[in-house]
């Protein structure tokens, strides 16, 4: 499958499907035990990646590229980041805007688009959190260098990494495919994708159905 068609069906999820379980995931509402370790995951795995920046980011220009419902674009310009959030979802990109504290909006523009374009201009450091996670490997590759090309310091991106739950669930999503479903995450050999995008494996988080890794390419 294309880059194209597979963001055709993420942005199809995500603003049209899963809107409402997104939302109130990334929220403080009450979740199941599944979701619980999904919420805990995340939240793990963006405190992974925030700790390769600067604690203080005060002129420093980021781009959050897959940014949902603006957690990590918050967390940024908390530390004074210039931000630009950008998600293939305008529902999600709404989300994100209502949930802005309003001291942070004069260092945070939230966009619905493609993450590769590169009219959202160069940047400092990209944070790519699993939303690169759906994609083969030669279009993770080509993403990692496009946004590397717009970056002066780092891009630090997740992966599914090969694990055998991970690779179940894959395989049960070619098996039983349904229009319906979620996009099936594309399992990795983090150590063989990392050599390849020229970068270094920073950690992975597993807490319960939450499975990712961290890999940063510094420029």
């Amino acid at each position: 499958m294309t880059y194209e068609a597979t963001r055709a069906r993420v942005e199809t999820y995500f603003d049209r499907t899963a809107t409402r379980t997104w939302e109130r995931l990334t929220s403080d509402a009450p979740v199941s035990k599944i979701r619980e370790t999904v919420r805990a995951g995340r939240d793990e795995m963006r405190a992974l990646m925030l700790s390769r920046l600067p604690d203080d980011l005060r002129g420093a220009r980021v781009l959050d590229a897959g940014c949902g419902t603006g957690a990590m674009s918050a967390e940024l310009a908390a530390r004074g980041a210039y931000v630009t959030g950008v998600d293939v979802s305008p529902q999600l990109v709404g989300i994100a805007e209502r949930r802005l504290a309003p001291e942070l909006r004069g260092l945070v523009r939230f966009e619905a688009g493609d993450m590769l374009d590169k009219a959202h201009g160069s940047f400092d450091f990209v944070l790519a959190m699993d939303s690169l996670i759906y994609y083969g490997p030669r279009d993770i590759r080509d993403a990692v260098d496009r946004l590397g090309s717009r970056a002066r310091e780092a891009v630090v991106f997740t992966v599914a990494p090969k694990t055998p739950l991970l690779m179940a669930m894959w395989y049960a999503g070619k098996v039983f495919p349904r229009s319906d479903r979620s996009p099936v995450m594309v399992p990795h050999g983090p150590a063989r994708l990392a050599r390849d995008t020229g970068g270094q494996r920073l950690g992975r988080i597993s807490r319960g159905f939450y499975i990712s890794e961290a890999v940063e390419v510094r420029r």
